[in-house]
């Protein structure tokens, strides 16, 4: 067991290595030799723990998504024993947000990533795929919100947490350029909610 939590730390202190690398001035440029460095480890650990610089970068993005779901998690679990949906779709969306030093950090790493994602396959993939299982979560929650009588019947749960989750990331870049403050930011995301979540407004109208 001691080997295996080692070998965890060492994986993650290679990783917030490549963090730091991209925060500062992208991925584009970056080589082993530097990771190694900026770790402090010798290039050939580096290549144990990794392999290749692609495999490095893919493996990186992998324990960046895990320490961001599992920080979600934890936010989440601040709501409450029983949360309402708006309250857990609001909740999911702020995750997307740079609304605190952690998350500004991780999501200007992964706007280093981005360019990678263009022209790397198996990051394009890893990329691809997360939107999809977001939009698919927050469905599924304004579809349970529909059963309950808190989302009006109307509405098309897939489009709306489609266009929820793309506005959330419109609103990323803007808060990340310093274009829009971040408490301009959660207006935003809780104006959008109002407008779901609005059964008391159309049963009235």
């Amino acid at each position: 067991m001691p080997r295996q939590v080692d070998h965890d730390q060492r994986r993650r202190q290679i990783a917030e290595a490549v963090w730091r690398l991209a925060a500062r001035g992208g991925l584009e440029d970056v080589t082993l030799r530097q990771v190694a460095a900026e770790a402090e480890v010798s290039a050939r650990l580096l290549q144990y723990y990794f392999g290749t610089r692609e495999q490095l970068l893919l493996g990186t993005l992998e324990i960046l998504n895990e320490d961001a779901e599992q920080r979600a998690r934890e936010r989440l679990a601040k709501l409450g024993e029983a949360p309402g949906t708006q309250a857990i779709v609001r909740g999911v969306l702020l995750e997307l947000l740079p609304l605190d030093r952690e998350r500004r950090n991780r999501h200007v790493v992964y706007a280093a990533y981005f360019v990678r994602f263009l022209t790397d396959p198996a990051l394009a993939e890893v990329a691809r795929d997360a939107p999809r299982a977001l939009e698919d979560l927050l469905a599924g929650l304004i579809a349970q919100g529909q059963e309950l009588g808190q989302v009006p019947r109307d509405i098309d749960a897939a489009a709306e947490a489609a266009f929820l989750v793309a506005g959330a990331d419109g609103i990323q870049t803007t808060v990340l350029l310093g274009q829009r403050s971040p408490e301009e930011a959660v207006a935003l995301i809780d104006h959008q909610l109002a407008r779901v979540f609005a059964t008391e407004t159309r049963n009235s109208v």
